[in-house]
């Protein structure tokens, strides 16, 4: 899926409410962002952000960020939210290798959706199931560490069965075709998901958890 140029993209960020300017200033304190201590979710590259939108919206009890590198990308997500009041959802453009600068032990959800494969073998360190990402993410969990991945690469995902496997995760959920499984897993899609789904291709999904 191509992303087009978001004409005055930096001018949408800089006036938007919902994006975190200095992310860094809120490390261990983001409960006073929402002004809750309610759970708080992370998606890790959020493309245009339908997805965090939607999750937003369905839980209101549940405090949602999502992050997103590209700014024309994360500049159309807050275009499609202007003039709504999502008081649960807040937005952060920036690199996801400088989460382990915003956050600490206050994120209870990691959402990775159709993350950029990296399929070749010497760029399996960018994955963000790799040990090196899974090394950060333990300092951002709250308690108990959880990441629901979704992907409709088979390299990726079973590079992330195995890489969280060897980490100590186990999987509660596990599904080679999300939108045909029998069991219903509530889901909601992605921009890039939308596309897969009329192209008939099979999400892989994994719900994977490590209790303390």
């Amino acid at each position: 899926m191509r992303y087009n140029i978001v004409k005055d993209a930096k001018k949408i960020l800089d006036e938007s409410p919902y994006i975190i300017k200095n992310p860094e200033k809120y490390l261990g304190k983001w409960s006073s962002i929402f002004k809750n201590n309610n759970p708080i979710c992370l998606e890790l590259g959020m493309g245009r952000g339908s997805f965090i939108i939607q999750m937003a919206k369905k839980n209101p009890n549940v405090n949602y960020i999502g992050l997103e590198l590209d700014i024309n990308q994360t500049a159309y997500a807050l275009k499609n939210i202007k003039g709504q009041r999502i008081n649960n959802l807040r937005i952060i453009c920036s690199d996801a290798k400088e989460i382990k600068n915003y956050f600490k032990k206050e994120i209870d959800l990691i959402y990775l959706t159709f993350s950029e494969p990296w399929p070749k073998k010497q760029d399996e360190r960018k994955r963000f199931t790799h040990e090196s990402y899974l090394r950060i993410y333990d300092r951002l969990f709250k308690k108990d560490k959880h990441i629901i991945l979704k992907t409709d690469n088979k390299i990726l995902f079973s590079s992330a069965l195995e890489s969280l496997s060897n980490y100590w995760y186990s999987f509660s959920k596990v599904s080679l075709d999300l939108h045909h499984d029998e069991r219903k897993i509530d889901n909601v899609m992605t921009d890039f998901e939308k596309e897969y789904f009329k192209e008939k291709r099979p999400i892989y999904y994994v719900d994977a958890r490590f209790k303390n």
